[in-house]
């Protein structure tokens, strides 16, 4: 399985040393030349990888950290996205219900992403939360991972785990999907939650 994160901003800069962390390789571009942020890329761990958005494309989970708004132009990078997982880690504050045609923001995103098994996750911690390691005082800080493909949130939840966090499943994009996704200018009832599950 190889992983990619497109999108190298505060997030994508965040999710990169939670894979450096635990050792996992791990494949990072934007559309801008990777030579750009080369040096930023490598600082964070030897298994970072700069790379250009046509190869970064190739990976088999890919994690959506861009502006929502910019997740159009990323789509275009394939023409079809058949059997690719791709991680909804944008927000869409501020997105009108009518600019979205009254469809969760992920449905959108999914609709952009033709074939692909669209999983959201990964977006309702700040950066600066995210950031810090996940083993919290002997328990595991919980992500939400949601999706219409079991099988695709399944696997984000394997590697949610092989990343130290504790994957809790919230079912489809359209049911507990809502709780971590933002609502023109209000935000999804579990943004923002930073929560801890102990293992018994």
């Amino acid at each position: 399985m190889t992983y990619a994160i497109i999108g190298f901003g505060e997030i994508g800069q965040t999710l990169a040393k939670t894979f450096a962390r635990k050792g996992i390789a791990v494949s990072v571009a934007t559309t801008r030349d990777p030579e750009s942020f080369a040096s930023t890329a490598v600082a964070i761990g030897s298994g970072i990888t700069p790379t250009t958005l046509a190869e970064a494309v190739k990976a088999d989970v890919i994690f959506l950290a861009v502006l929502f708004q910019s997740h159009p132009d990323v789509a275009k990078a394939l023409p079809d996205w058949q059997g690719k997982i791709i991680v909804d880690v944008t927000n869409a504050y501020g997105v009108s219900a009518e600019e979205l045609g009254g469809r969760p923001s992920a449905k959108v995103v999914a609709d952009a992403f033709a074939g692909s098994r669209v999983v959201k996750g990964f977006n309702h911690l700040v950066a600066a939360v995210l950031d810090q390691d996940p083993a919290v005082q002997g328990g595991r800080r919980v992500v939400f991972l949601s999706s219409d493909d079991d099988d695709a949130a399944a696997q984000l939840g394997a590697l949610a785990e092989d990343l130290g966090f504790a994957p809790i499943q919230l079912g489809g994009l359209s049911e507990g999907g809502l709780l971590v996704q933002a609502h023109d200018k209000s935000w999804g009832r579990l943004i923002f939650k930073d929560l801890v599950r102990f293992d018994r």
